[in-house]
């Protein structure tokens, strides 16, 4: 391709990813994001990239668009019924490198199920590293591993075409992003293309106990890896990830030795803000679950975590569903401490369930410091659970903050790192 038949659609983490291979494999292109960052557009000259301020239908033959940048953006739907092929960082690393593929999807759970397979595959000889969804980006690894382990959201899965991981993993499906894919249909077959091109050679490790999953895999051709959620949620993905380095490594003509597994278990990395049992005060355990803003993850955390639970519940709404909910709250859950934004609003969802107490604090800080105060004041066992259902937006920066933020509130109100706990 010459220099005016590609276009990186969009920057950021991603797009910055797929022009520095690009640049790596002094391959042209010109780059277009409409809310363009000094940094970035510093860092993409520098690369050796030219900015097209008003890229035009027929220009390219390819579009490499990043994941924020919906199917449906009118400039992208343009440059299509132009010609150009649409696609996206994952579709672009398969297609340059020949280094295996481990693509783990999911509504919830993606984030440590990857890091736990690497780390699974590293204990059996591998070398193994992750990326994609969470960093560094797929683009910026894929040369410098023996096998990629691969999280893959719906948004980068909805623009392949020909990709096809050596092991697919399928963890569940729930409801998100309704916002941008706007039928759960849709979201759900964005998913699923993470399994379109299987072959028989190829591993599927996939969710034994979620119908929409087992009735999509029926007719795949690939060879079947099931497993069987836990009750807690980190275990779910520690035993997917599991099955994943053995089917792996079954392909690549080796063992998955189940007592070198079950020693890596012992120190597989943890996510922060993903169901992490951290401290303790007494007899009360804290839970970091801060990036929690789904139906399916909240309510796996509520069955969780051990009751009775002060639950921080709130944020800024995004619209999840609450259906379902109440009896497990009235069984379960002590008070609910409804924080941020919309927190209070939410939580009316549950009046006549269980105690609703509003916390409104004028920063993030206070807002969590007063909530573990109050949860603290009415449990003597239990769990102190941040499952917060709500964006972390109006409040803090991201969902990593709050869950630091909570952290540190919860030691300084006296409460004690668990053993292999991070602060």
């Amino acid at each position: 391709m010459s220099e005016v038949e590609r276009l990186v659609f969009g920057l950021g983490r991603s797009g910055m990813g797929v022009l520095r291979f690009l640049a790596h494999h002094r391959m042209s292109a010109r780059y277009f994001d409409e809310k363009l960052k000094e940094a970035e557009a510093r860092a993409a000259d520098e690369l050796g990239f030219t900015f097209d301020d008003d890229p035009q239908p027929g220009e390219y033959q390819q579009v490499i668009a990043a994941p924020g940048v919906p199917m449906d953006h009118p400039r992208l739907l343009a440059l299509r019924e132009g010609g150009a092929e649409i696609i996206g960082e994952a579709e672009l690393a398969y297609r340059s490198a020949k280094t295996p593929i481990v693509g783990i999807t999911g509504t919830a759970g993606k984030g440590t199920a990857t890091l736990a397979t690497a780390h699974f595959l590293r204990a059996l000889g591998f070398k193994a590293l992750e990326g994609g969804n969470l960093d560094p980006p797929l683009l910026d690894i894929i040369e410098q591993a023996e096998v990629a382990v691969a999280e893959l959201s719906s948004f980068q899965l909805e623009r392949v075409v020909h990709f096809r991981p050596r092991v697919a993993v399928l963890l569940n499906l729930g409801v998100d992003h309704l916002d941008r894919h706007h039928t759960l249909e849709t979201y759900h077959a964005a998913k699923l293309n993470l399994i379109r091109n299987l072959t028989a050679e190829d591993a599927l490790v996939y969710n034994a106990e979620d119908p929409k999953i087992v009735q999509a895999i029926l007719h795949s051709p690939a060879r079947k890896y099931p497993f069987h959620p836990a009750t807690n949620p980190r275990q779910t993905n520690l035993r997917a990830a599991r099955e994943a380095a053995k089917a792996y490594a079954s392909i690549a003509g080796k063992a998955g030795d189940e007592r070198v597994l079950d020693e890596a278990e012992k120190t597989a990395p943890r996510l922060p803000g993903r169901f992490d049992t951290f401290a303790h005060k007494g007899d009360v355990v804290f839970i970091d679950d801060s990036i929690a803003t789904r139906y399916d993850a909240v309510k796996a955390a509520l069955q969780a975590a051990p009751a009775p639970i002060a639950w921080i519940l709130g944020g800024r709404d995004k619209g999840a569903p609450t259906e379902g909910l109440e009896r497990i709250v009235a069984e379960r859950v002590r008070v609910i401490l409804a924080i941020g934004e919309d927190g209070p609003r939410m939580a009316q969802a549950f009046r006549g369930y269980t105690e609703l107490v509003n916390i409104q604090e004028p920063s993030g800080e206070a807002t969590l410091r007063k909530a573990v105060q109050e949860g603290l004041s009415r449990l003597s066992g239990g769990s102190i659970l941040l499952a917060p259902m709500g964006t972390s937006f109006d409040q803090f920066k991201d969902y990593k903050e709050r869950s630091q933020v909570f952290r540190r509130v919860a030691l300084e109100l006296g409460a004690e790192m668990l053993e292999g706990g991070t602060p």
